[in-house]
């Protein structure tokens, strides 16, 4: 088993910002109602950039501040709005960062889909010769969005976020890394994307999905690697919504000082969400060498999946 470190994070933005009252005069609700709802005051929308264009902004982003890109022998992108199956975003992105060849591909998880990537790059570092891996969470959900749809609307934006991560040789002892990803079978109809159409969220469902199987599944994970809460630094969650996310807190009895937020001013930009929360921790200066976080993401899948780490 490998130790792995991230190097750095990286993110990109459309410019086009989308703040409350915008959308409160076009759906025609009082003044103050989307931040009591959601949490949240601004968001992005794409209004020329491609996904593919977003998501290759977050790579050099995250490159750039790395101040490297050599020895990655993967990139593994998630997202659920790419409009373009073959070739993956993962080549398009190999190709205009003039990445050797290396290991490219694409995955499917819903708003989880950062973990599995993660864990997946955990995986293959574990098993073959790669030092570095590429992970990358992207999605351009203003264009697949009722816009006079409250339950969406008002919610989510586009943004891209990555991680650089290599294998570390040099530590004396086994960094802890301990996942717990897996796939929830029961209504796994309440949060859907189909090609062509609009996401569909039964937002209700999705509530009582988000407050139940995160909960049990951080339990499982902390019963696994035989530690409390009080030993973990943050959870650095997936930026659903503000009060699904203290709502998650509240049921692990901890204060939302542990629950990192940015949601705020970022939006629900799905699979980027986390990449984008550890990219505002470590520039804020938030996360240290030895400090134990939880990378936490759910959503359509229904996918829910946990990592506890050691930064």
């Amino acid at each position: 088993m490998s130790n792995i470190h991230i190097i750095a994070n990286g993110i990109y933005f459309p410019q086009r910002q989308i703040k409350n009252d915008e959308l409160e005069e076009i759906l025609n609700l009082e003044s103050g109602y989307i931040e009591k709802r959601t949490g949240i005051k601004n968001r992005y929308y794409a209004i020329k950039e491609t996904i593919q264009e977003m998501a290759l902004g977050a790579a050099k982003n995250v490159i750039t501040l790395a101040d490297e890109k050599q020895d990655i022998g993967l990139i593994i992108t998630t997202t659920t709005s790419t409009d373009m199956l073959m070739p993956g975003i993962s080549n398009y992105i190999q190709k205009k960062l003039e990445i050797p060849p290396c290991i490219c591909f694409d995955i499917l998880a819903g708003c989880g889909g950062y973990i599995n990537a993660f864990d997946i790059a955990k995986v293959y570092m574990d098993s073959r010769d790669i030092k570095k891996a590429l992970i990358i969470g992207v999605d351009k959900l203003s264009e697949i969005i009722d816009k006079q749809d409250i339950g969406t609307a008002v919610v989510l934006s586009d943004g891209a976020g990555a991680t650089l991560i290599e294998k570390e040789e040099t530590y004396d002892y086994q960094k802890m890394y301990i996942s717990n990803v897996k796939a929830e079978e029961d209504k796994n109809n309440i949060l859907t994307y189909q090609y062509g159409k609009n996401v569909y969220m039964n937002g209700k469902e999705v509530y009582k999905y988000a407050v139940t199987k995160t909960v049990e599944n951080i339990n499982e994970l902390l019963e696994k690697a035989n530690i409390s809460l009080n030993s973990v630094k943050y959870i650095v969650a997936h930026q659903s919504n503000l009060k699904i996310m203290k709502a998650i807190a509240s049921r692990l009895h901890i204060g939302m000082d542990k629950m990192y937020t940015n949601i705020q001013e970022r939006g629900n930009t799905f699979c980027a969400s986390i990449p984008i929360a550890l990219y505002d921790m470590q520039k804020s200066n938030f996360l240290k060498k030895g400090d134990k976080i939880i990378l936490l993401g759910y959503g359509g899948g229904l996918n829910t999946g946990s990592i506890l780490m050691e930064i």
